[in-house]
């Protein structure tokens, strides 16, 4: 029997200790990845057990999900929520002595129970369990159900930069074709959109044909994430996806070592949609060499990113406009990306695609490690659908939108959408060219027009201050 989340979240908000969709998902993420471990861990009892040997669970018996929540008439009340919180304190302080029992101390060790009902979260957990995960159906279709899950936190307040649609991630993951051989990373993994991207292609593309090649793909494909909610979604959402170890360090790849990698420790791929607007703290960015010391976290995970690529390695990211057109650091990272690597393609974003948690436009760069540098540089103008002037949290980007640009990826030509530019013709490293194909609606529009048109972006502008003077009072 599948969950049913609507009513898992109609219990839930009946709580007094919910404050929002964040704290709400931070909620269901704790008791989705102790139910989801317990059973990883009995097929790894049966195996163990199978192959002559004991098995030692990284979760102290008496807090495994079977143990204490399966049972629909169990602990409830005030008594399951102290056991909860001891609970908490306890694999807070668990003995960290292999891979398993970190990822257990990786998600509890900043992760909190917020609710004080026992009785709501009995009722939350009997529900949890009507999904059984020993079943691959189960399990399968849960993924869905957890990828609308991750979609909520766009609207999240500031948890929604930890989330990239997935139209967004799986073109990305598709045009870049990761390779099961490959090393393939998303050092800002957030939820893990890239990265289950990932793993479906690899298993789509029919790459994945042995047990050695479900190794390759749980070694291979890895992920870094800072924060702690985002970090316990994406093991959580990696699980759910059949890896049983996920290769996911919980720390900022900002710190530490960010140049000077060897062989070993680059990269063949990087797909990511790394942080941007955001400031870094006093000292990360004295790490990086000093013509790309900024405090801006987008143009820091620039600079990794050049110095993390392999040779011959190649990457797809989501960046904003700044970039393009920015100077200072912005520049000598231009500077770098085109003499050493070949800046293929641009795929310029329309307005909205990461609406409600920003407006900010975004573009898809794609670029090789070159020696030989950047010759030229294709641009595509994702058009949106007809009659839309902008995504919004009610009409969204769609796969289907990326439809037009994966015909012509591999047949280029110039028309209304696509243009190409030579290196030689960019001035001051502005990368922020628009369409010369595209006709500027304003040019065809009567005065009249135009002035209607101001008046309605106007009204939507009028509006949206409303909104947020009512959220700065709430």
């Amino acid at each position: 029997m599948q969950i049913d989340i609507k009513k898992l979240r109609k219990i839930m908000r009946t709580d007094d200790g919910i404050n929002g969709d964040a704290q709400r998902l931070e909620q269901l993420v704790w008791m989705l990845f102790l139910k989801l471990y317990d059973t990883k861990e009995d097929e790894w009892e049966i195996k163990a057990t199978l192959d002559g040997k004991k098995y030692q669970s990284a979760i102290p018996n008496k807090y495994r999900w079977k143990t204490w929540a399966k049972d629909e008439t169990g602990l409830t009340g005030d008594e399951l929520i102290e056991f909860v919180e001891q609970m908490f304190k306890d694999l807070k302080n668990i003995n960290v002595k292999d891979v398993k029992e970190q990822i257990v101390y990786d998600v509890f060790h900043d992760t909190h129970n917020y609710m004080k009902s026992g009785t709501i979260l009995r009722q939350t957990i009997n529900e949890i369990n009507k999904a059984d995960f020993n079943i691959n159906s189960d399990r399968h279709e849960f993924n869905d159900i957890y990828e609308q899950m991750l979609k909520e936190l766009q609207s999240a307040g500031s948890a929604g930069e930890f989330y990239t649609p997935r139209p967004v991630t799986e073109f990305v993951v598709e045009m870049v074709k990761p390779q099961i051989n490959e090393r393939t990373l998303d050092f800002a993994c957030g939820t893990g959109g890239f990265l289950t991207c990932t793993l479906d292609y690899l298993q789509n593309s029919n790459q994945v044909k042995s047990s050695d090649d479900i190794k390759k793909m749980q070694n291979n494909v890895v992920g870094i994430e800072k924060k702690q909610l985002p970090y316990a979604l994406c093991m959580t959402n990696l699980l759910l996806h059949g890896i049983d170890i996920p290769n996911i360090e919980h720390r900022n790849s900002l710190t530490g070592q960010v140049s000077g990698f060897s062989d070993k420790q680059q990269v063949d791929v990087i797909v990511t949609n790394p942080p941007y607007g955001g400031i870094e703290e006093d000292g990360v960015q004295t790490s990086f060499a000093k013509e790309y010391q900024t405090k801006e976290t987008a143009d820091l995970f620039m600079a990794l990113l050049m110095e993390k690529l392999s040779d011959n390695g190649r990457a797809g990211i989501v960046l904003p406009d700044s970039i393009l057109f920015g100077d200072g650091v912005k520049n000598n990272l231009k500077r770098r990306l085109l003499k050493e690597f070949n800046l293929h393609t641009i795929v310029r974003l329309p307005e909205g695609v990461f609406a409600p948690y920003t407006s900010i436009t975004t573009n898809l760069l794609f670029f090789n490690k070159d020696p030989k540098g950047t010759k030229e540089i294709w641009y595509y103008d994702l058009e949106l659908p007809d009659g839309q002037q902008r995504f919004t949290k009610t009409n969204p980007i769609k796969k289907s939108n990326f439809d037009k640009v994966k015909e012509w990826w591999n047949n280029r030509t110039e028309n209304e959408q696509a243009w190409i530019v030579k290196v030689e013709d960019i001035k001051n490293f502005n990368l922020d060219i628009k369409n010369p194909n595209k006709i500027d609606e304003t040019e065809t529009m009567t005065a009249e027009e135009i002035i209607d048109k101001m008046k309605k972006l106007t009204e939507e502008n009028v509006n949206i201050l409303s909104k947020l003077g009512e959220m700065l009072k709430w």
